[in-house]
């Protein structure tokens, strides 16, 4: 469910960064995701991360999500850090997309926020 996935994601996160866990819910119906119509973004999101497996698009967003770094994601997912590496390289494969511009990564952390 949701909810669970959002838990288990700011647990991953706190281990990762070594910060006290958050307790405040992050309301997405804010910001310039307000701005686009939550079917549309839903739509446009289904459609670009498609090519993706759930592993790898968790693997993703928990990556995004620390600015890249290999170790604190390989942390908070429990993987190894090479084991991050492979990921990421097969999703930047599968998006045809490169994750070290700016503007890819942030569409992909819209559509990633949308599912």
């Amino acid at each position: 469910d949701l909810a669970d996935g959002q838990a288990a994601r700011a647990l991953g996160r706190a281990v990762a960064t070594r910060t006290p866990l958050s307790h405040h819910h992050t309301d997405t119906g804010r910001g310039l995701a307000a701005l686009v119509p939550r079917a549309e973004a839903e739509a446009h999101a289904r459609a670009l991360l498609a090519p993706l497996t759930a592993t790898l698009a968790e693997t993703l967003r928990c990556w995004l999500s620390l600015h890249g770094s290999w170790d604190r994601t390989a942390t908070a997912l429990q993987v190894h850090r090479n084991t991050v590496r492979q990921r990421i390289a097969r999703c930047a494969t599968l998006l045809d997309a490169d994750l070290d511009d700016m503007d890819v990564r942030t569409e992909l952390w819209f559509a990633l926020r949308q599912q």
